[in-house]
């Protein structure tokens, strides 16, 4: 099989930008509300190299058992000019043989004034086909994740 596709997929945000992009080195279930967890099994977070495990629900089996989604990614590269992140799933449960993702956090335009009006958060992903699963509804899946994130973010910057 060849390559099932690539993907960018992006949202508003209404912060500045660096207060987002420091945030996304955070545990990642702080952000998606379908990961019960995350955690750093190997390395040091936010360095390239380091390996965190994600764990979160799937829709239940119809026996009743909800059976746990889980992944292993390894952070590839930060670029804090760019305000990048690129990483990797290396090992899972849910079907990815191939997967590599960056997530940007591109500076929104200037008012009269300079000032910087928020940033737009771009996910983007290459991804080889995944048994059972046609490539439309995975990226459904990420935008409706994306616009997830982008609003826990925006709510949890509100708070500060």
């Amino acid at each position: 099989m060849g390559r099932q596709g690539d993907y960018k997929a992006n949202t508003s945000h209404s912060r500045p930008n660096m207060d987002t992009f420091q945030g996304l080195l955070q545990p990642l279930h702080k952000w998606f509300p379908s990961l019960s967890n995350s955690y750093g099994v190997h390395g040091t977070n936010g360095e390239p190299g380091c390996i965190r495990y994600c764990v979160g629900f799937s829709i239940p089996s119809n026996d009743g058992n909800i059976p746990v989604s889980w992944s292993k990614e390894r952070l590839i590269a930060v670029d804090q000019d760019q305000r990048s992140l690129s990483y990797e799933i290396v090992d899972n449960n849910i079907g990815f043989k191939s997967y590599v993702s960056t997530v940007k956090i591109v500076p929104g335009d200037h008012d009269d004034g300079g000032h910087e009006n928020g940033c737009l958060i771009e996910w983007s992903f290459a991804v080889d086909p995944v048994e059972g699963m046609e490539f439309v509804d995975l990226v459904k899946k990420y935008d409706v994740g994306l616009q997830r994130m982008a609003k826990k973010m925006e709510d949890s910057l509100l708070q500060v």
